[in-house]
């Protein structure tokens, strides 16, 4: 029904603060030389990507299945009051669960990128020390 939704609001918001991050690190990064693996800015691009490609896949299906239409109320479980409620259920779970499943994913992602770039600067200084 309207489960993309939540994906698309953590989407915005996190685009929001992808872009203020990148004006941060950009006025920070004047005259510095030590670079990390991945620049927070890049890695909120990476979870804006995943929630944004996601989100419009589910709206893509939501609209082949007639249940997203150009016309208001745009949501056709809004015609029925009695469709109103299982909507909001849905959005409540379905929608909450995925946004909570995407974002745990990118963490797991980004964590393992860490962890990879500091065993192979463990092996760099093993090779220099030897």
């Amino acid at each position: 029904m309207a489960c993309f939704v939540v994906p698309v609001g953590e989407a915005v918001i996190t685009t929001v603060i992808q872009k203020v991050v990148e004006k941060k690190e950009k006025k920070n990064s004047r005259g510095k030389t030590k670079e990390r693996v991945l620049s927070w800015s890049q890695r909120l691009r990476f979870l804006n990507g995943l929630l944004w490609g996601g989100s419009l896949l589910l709206a893509f299906e939501h609209i082949w299945h007639g249940e997203v239409v150009p016309w208001p109320p745009f949501l056709t479980a809004m015609r029925d009051p009695a469709d109103v409620g299982p909507m909001f259920h849905e959005i409540a779970t379905i929608g909450v669960g995925m946004a909570i499943f995407v974002t745990f994913i990118w963490a797991v992602a980004m964590l393992t990128v860490e962890l990879k770039a500091s065993i192979s600067g463990l092996n760099v200084e093993y090779k220099r020390g030897g």
